[in-house]
C-alpha cells in the first residue's frame, strides 16, 4: 500500500477555530431561556451561559460543589453517557464564579428539592444539582434531544450545538470588555494560547487600539524639538529601559560653549 494514500490519518486541517464557533445573540440568548418554561430545563440553561461549563461538567454538579457565600462554584467532575463519571477535560478542578441571579436561583432550587424530597418520600435530597423528576441523573443525549433541540424550535432560532452556549459565555464576556485572561481561567483552558485562537477576534476594538498606539510612539522627535523620542507627556523607550534595568538616568551631555584652544 502508498502510505502516501494514508497521509489524512496524519494531517487533519481542522480548520480556523473561529469558524467553529456560533455563539448566540443577546436577544438569541433571552428567546432561547425564555422558551424552556420547565424549572429543571431553564436552569441548566441559565447555568450553561453563565457558567461556560459543558454539558457532561453541568450535569455532573453536585450540590457540595456550590459555595452561595463566595458566589463561586468547583467543576470537579464530568457526567458522561450511562452514568460514567469523568475528571474535566484538563484533568484540574477549575473555579467558575457565579452571577448574583444565578446563585439566587440555584438556592430557589435547592429550596424546591428539599420540598420535593418531602412530597416523594426520598430518604435524602439527591446529590446531583440537575437530576430527573425520580432524583436520578439526566442523560447527555437525552437532555440534547428532548429539551435543547425542542427549546430552539419553540423559540424560531438557528440550530447550534449545545457547546456553543459555552462559547456564548466567552464572546458575552469578551465583548462586554473582560480580559482574556479573566476568560481563559472561567473556561478552564490550559493556556491562553487556546483563549486567543479561539474568542481572540472578538476582543472589541484590540486591534484598533493597537495601531492607535503607534500614531504617539511613532512621531517626529524633531517635530516637537525633542531629541530622544519623547512627546509631551511620554515615556521614552530609553526610559523605559532605565527603569527596567534598575539604572539611574544619565545626565544629558550640555552642548560646548566654546571650542577649545
Amino acid at each position: 500500500m502508498n502510505p502516501a494514500s494514508r497521509i489524512g490519518r496524519y494531517l487533519k486541517d481542522k480548520g480556523d477555530p473561529r469558524f467553529r464557533i456560533d455563539p448566540l445573540l443577546p436577544y438569541e440568548e433571552a428567546i432561547l431561556l425564555d422558551t424552556a418554561h420547565y424549572p429543571r430545563h431553564y436552569l441548566m440553561l441559565l447555568c450553561a451561559v453563565r457558567t461556560g461549563l459543558r454539558l457532561g461538567e453541568l450535569l455532573g454538579l453536585q450540590w457540595g460543589d456550590l459555595d452561595f457565600e463566595n458566589r463561586f462554584l468547583e467543576v470537579r467532575r464530568s457526567l458522561q453517557e450511562g452514568g460514567r463519571v469523568e475528571f474535566p477535560k484538563n484533568g484540574k478542578i477549575r473555579r467558575v464564579d457565579m452571577s448574583l441571579n444565578l446563585a439566587q436561583e440555584l438556592k430557589r432550587l435547592k429550596l424546591h428539592r428539599q420540598q420535593e424530597k418531602l412530597a416523594k418520600g426520598w430518604a435524602e435530597v439527591p446529590e446531583w444539582v440537575f437530576c430527573n423528576e425520580d432524583g436520578k441523573p439526566i442523560w447527555k443525549s437525552n437532555f440534547e434531544r428532548r429539551v435543547f433541540h425542542k427549546a430552539l424550535a419553540r423559540g424560531g432560532l438557528r440550530h447550534i450545538r449545545f457547546h456553543d452556549l459555552r462559547h456564548t459565555f466567552a464572546s458575552r464576556l469578551l465583548q462586554n470588555g473582560e480580559s482574556v485572561v479573566y476568560v481563559k481561567d472561567q473556561m478552564g483552558h490550559h493556556s491562553i494560547k487556546v483563549t486567543v485562537d479561539i474568542y481572540g477576534h472578538l476582543v472589541p476594538g484590540a486591534n484598533k487600539a493597537a495601531v492607535d498606539r503607534l500614531d504617539v510612539t511613532g512621531r517626529n522627535p524633531r517635530a516637537t524639538g525633542n531629541e530622544s523620542g519623547a512627546t509631551d507627556g511620554s515615556v521614552t523607550p530609553r526610559q523605559v529601559l532605565v527603569e527596567l534595568r534598575g539604572l539611574e538616568p544619565l545626565t544629558p551631555r550640555l552642548p560646548a560653549l566654546c571650542s577649545p584652544n
